[in-house]
């Protein structure tokens, strides 16, 4: 359960390691931050501009619980225009290091991010956010982000004729295909399997099985997505319930074969990221079980949080 046959890629961006063997190193934590009902637009409307005092408090929050838990975070940065995603990549990259990542919905707003942060020399702390099967034009895509010497990509894959883990791994092949018919190349490929609901997130976690029993690539998903979607849990539970139903969700995905988790709004990181720490440290626990071996960052939540406890495995 713990070790896979095929080597696993282990990416580096921005200085933060992800993927390898389960447990090798802990899951990567990527809230978004200006997405469409921000608290940093709160009170004023998008074009207007945002709250930079609000929008620090939210990064350095999130800086804080990644320091005390050993959880690595990127921020998703998220906009409508080439426009936008200057203004926010400024401001950004002027007050943290933490990587992160360029993501709308359409191709020309992420090319125009994608020339920002090459004219920037941002490159290196920055992955596209994303190739995807949809794409009409993908040829077009992947031809500028090459040309743009972009280096870390992210491929969403899913087929609606096959929405069984299966689907994921052929909407995959599809992506590489074009990659490869495109003449292009990138330092570090991840695959995002695409959350359709909640318990979905399920068929992602034995979609990312298959990919990096067949590939070694870092896998990941958006259990938020399927979260946020869930508003019946809000209306029986409150905030609370379906809070901490958010919890369980990201961390049962963090546990099982996720590498990157997209976990909605930065905003609600004091509830994601201690999750995750603990799931981290539990996946940790069972491949030390299975495998006799901790976990390679010095940092991992299993260190950073129970250090008494890996005392006593090293002695069993």
């Amino acid at each position: 359960m713990f070790r896979f046959q095929t080597e696993q890629q282990i990416c580096q961006i921005g200085g933060v390691k992800l993927g390898g063997q389960p447990g090798q190193h802990p899951t990567v934590v990527c809230p978004s931050i200006f997405q469409k009902g921000d608290r940093v637009f709160e009170g004023a409307k998008r074009k207007e501009g945002f709250n930079k005092e609000r929008a620090t408090e939210i990064i350095r929050a999130a800086e804080k619980l990644s320091a005390e838990s050993g959880v690595p975070v990127m921020a998703d940065i998220v906009a409508n225009t080439g426009q936008e995603f200057q203004a926010f990549i400024d401001f950004f990259v002027s007050v943290t290091d933490m990587p992160f990542c360029i993501d709308a919905w359409v191709m020309k707003p992420k090319l125009e991010g994608a020339a920002y942060c090459a004219e920037k020399g941002l490159l290196d702390r920055m992955f596209y956010n994303s190739l995807t099967v949809w794409e009409q034009d993908i040829a077009t895509e992947i031809k500028e982000i090459a040309s743009l010497g972009v280096k870390h990509v992210l491929l969403v894959a899913y087929d609606m004729a096959d929405q069984m883990p299966s689907g994921r791994v052929s909407g995959t092949q599809k992506l590489l295909d074009a990659i490869g018919e495109a003449g292009a190349s990138f330092a570090s490929i991840m695959v995002d399997t695409s959350v359709m609901n909640g318990p979905a997130t399920g068929l992602c976690s034995l979609a990312n099985r298959l990919i990096k029993e067949k590939w070694g690539f870092v896998t990941g998903s958006a259990p938020s997505n399927g979260s946020y979607m869930w508003k019946a849990a809000r209306e029986k539970w409150g905030f609370k319930g379906w809070a901490g139903a958010d919890a369980a969700l990201e961390g049962l995905a963090a546990c099982l074969y996720h590498d990157i988790i997209f976990s909605g709004p930065m905003a609600g990181s004091d509830r994601v990221i201690p999750a995750v720490a603990m799931a981290n440290a539990y996946q940790a626990t069972m491949a030390f079980a299975e495998t006799k071996q901790l976990p390679a960052e010095p940092s991992h939540p299993l260190y950073r949080c129970f250090g008494d406890f890996v005392e006593q495995l090293k002695g069993m």
